[in-house]
């Protein structure tokens, strides 16, 4: 699991929990890592690969400022 303290994680605003980050910054409130394109692995519902993070896991309701619509 990616940890918070990550330089990675600091450089890219993320977070465990999506709901500590003001919905002015994040909008929606559904604009969550699983939501997210780059959340590779979508039956893994608490925790996650993400491309940003390799072999790292994020947390499923997470967040951070690279969330993009995962394309239909």
């Amino acid at each position: 699991r990616v940890e918070a303290s990550d330089p990675t994680a600091v450089a890219l605003g993320y977070v465990h929990d999506a709901s500590q980050v003001d919905e002015a910054t994040r909008g929606d409130a559904s604009n969550i890592c699983l939501t997210c394109r780059f959340y590779s692995d979508l039956t893994a519902a608490e925790w996650g690969p993400c491309v940003l993070f390799p072999g790292k896991s994020v947390a499923a309701k997470g967040w951070c400022r690279t969330w993009a619509v995962r394309p239909s």
